[in-house]
């Protein structure tokens, strides 16, 4: 369930290049640490002043640790070069932590995380807390080509076995990171994945075909942030919820999802 949530003003720590197209910002603040689990998200305004652009930006919290969290951004748009000149020590307006993160209460000993383009930006979070309960965590990592892909000696780092497929191969397997899952699901299992509508899909219909539980995250825009622009609606098996606030982490057997292609 959703915790406490607030306009917090937080100090900016770091804002880094990590590859041609993403950026990590560190932010300082003792209540988005405490308050913060992985799967949930922030709404950020990236401008210290004035209304450009006009709506704050919705991310997934990346890291969480005691002083504040992380956040994973891909400079796209108008917004996100805005956020990706914020300097170390300038402070930020952030509205959260937001919506529903991932159940980790009932959780099986051998975890797949799939992650699809930029997918792994709340899952690395995930795989922290994960790997705390002494789980045995494979993390199979998809994306366009190798320059679009982050974290992965992080994820080896933390004890994580990591396989990788891309569009173009130009790095492991070429292919659909949904091609890779299959092979991975040997007895009983829990997925999580975060990525494009058709991969999340496809793990909804591979974890059914397999029988095993699978939580997904799904990625709307989010405008408001706390389910009253009525913006981020998705079809469940009870009628359509909000995205932002009754997600975006969903059980994969909640969705109604069109026929999907499994690799």
């Amino acid at each position: 369930m959703a915790g406490k949530k607030k306009v917090t003003s937080a100090r900016i720590i770091s804002n880094k290049k990590i590859t041609s197209f993403h950026r990590v910002m560190k932010v300082e603040s003792s209540f988005l640490a405490a308050s913060s689990r992985p799967g949930q998200f922030i709404n950020i305004k990236p401008a210290e002043k004035g209304t450009v652009p006009l709506l704050r930006i919705p991310l997934g919290i990346h890291k969480i640790n005691k002083k504040g969290i992380s956040l994973l951004y891909k400079v796209v748009g108008e917004g996100t070069k805005i956020l990706s000149e914020r300097k170390k020590g300038e402070r930020i307006s952030i509205l959260g932590p937001l919506g529903k993160g991932f159940d980790l209460d009932r959780i099986e000993e051998k975890v797949i995380i799939v992650s699809g383009g930029h997918g792994i930006a709340p899952l690395f979070a995930l795989s922290e807390e994960v790997i705390k309960k002494r789980k045995d965590v494979t993390f199979l990592l998809g994306s366009a080509t190798k320059s679009h892909i982050t974290c992965v000696k992080e994820l080896k780092k933390l004890g994580a076995e990591v396989k990788i497929a891309t569009d173009d191969g130009s790095s492991g397997k070429k292919g659909l990171v949904t091609c890779l899952l299959p092979g991975q699901i040997k007895g009983k299992v829990t997925i999580f994945a975060c990525g494009p509508k058709p991969m999340l899909r496809a793990v909804s219909a591979i974890s059914k075909k397999y029988k095993v539980n699978a939580q997904v995250s799904l990625d709307e825009y989010m405008a408001c942030g706390i389910g009253a622009c009525l913006g981020c609606a998705v079809r469940t098996k009870d009628g359509y919820k909000m995205v932002c606030k009754d997600g975006p982490v969903f059980d994969s057997r909640e969705i109604e999802w069109p026929p999907a292609k499994m690799c």
